[in-house]
């Protein structure tokens, strides 16, 4: 599995997972970079028992599924970074890879107006179920992937891939970079100094259009949590509507973080 291509917003994903399939894809597994790549929410697949959660495929690829046009990003930059990038292929309406899992909002019933009929009522053995079986692997992949370079003495430096719609409760969003960070973090100030002088200063949030908080996972647990510097990335999704985009996108960020991970040593 850990070779397989990222999604892309060209191109269909898949529908179900099959039997044996894992909920993350791991893409350039020996990549030797600094850098290593999350996507939380990457994919918008949704186990066969779960039937869609009751949606139909046009609300489960809208922004409420996924971080649209993140795998592909992160795809581009793996390859042009020579780095590891594990990306959950599950969309985040069955379990927010992103959220501690004891946390209500881990399983929405509502997203941005939208009832999700499978997640209302849910048992707590379901519940368990969606923890065991789709947070808990992909987030001991990320583990052993740090443990790993730990033991051989590889820096790390953890880079987390989102994306965030144009328009958010009728708001216009005039940022297209939000750089996301808990207090000091000196690769995402460097991170952020390298977007704006390219950009400039009003097209690139300091914790917006998100401020990273206690409700983030993903980088408080592996990253804060073993005393390693990081930034998470929020990109604008029209940027990444289409190839070229993205293309565009992934030049400009692997500029940026080849530039930023440097100043780090």
């Amino acid at each position: 599995m850990e070779h397989e291509t990222a999604a892309s917003p060209d191109r269909p994903t898949p529908r179900l997972l099959g039997h044996g399939r894992a909920p993350f894809l791991v893409q350039n597994p020996a990549g030797r970079s600094a850098l290593l790549l999350i996507g939380d929410h990457a994919g918008c697949e949704v186990p066969a028992d779960l039937d869609d959660l009751g949606l139909p495929q046009a609300q489960l690829r809208r922004h409420i599924g996924w971080d649209i046009g993140v795998a592909e990003l992160g795809a581009q930059l793996s390859l042009a970074l020579d780095a590891v990038f594990i990306a959950q292929r599950v969309s985040r309406l069955v379990i927010d890879c992103n959220r501690d899992p004891a946390r209500s909002d881990a399983i929405c019933t509502v997203s941005d107006g939208v009832v999700v009929p499978g997640n209302a009522a849910l048992s707590d053995p379901a519940r368990q179920a969606r923890v065991d079986q789709i947070f808990t692997p992909y987030h001991q992949r990320i583990a052993d992937e740090l443990s790993r370079r730990a033991a051989r003495r590889q820096p790390t430096l953890l880079v987390a891939l989102h994306s965030f719609t144009p328009v958010m409760a009728d708001e216009p969003r005039p940022w297209r970079y939000g750089v996301l960070h808990l207090g000091a973090s000196p690769f995402s100030a460097a991170v952020l100094a390298g977007l704006r002088q390219h950009l400039g200063v009003e097209a690139v949030g300091d914790n917006q259009p998100y401020r990273m908080d206690d409700t983030d996972y993903t980088v408080p647990h592996h990253a804060v949590g073993r005393g390693l510097d990081y930034v998470e990335l929020e990109v604008r999704q029209d940027l990444l509507s289409d190839a070229a985009g993205v293309a565009a996108a992934a030049g400009l960020l692997a500029r940026v973080l080849r530039e930023a991970a440097a100043g780090q040593r």
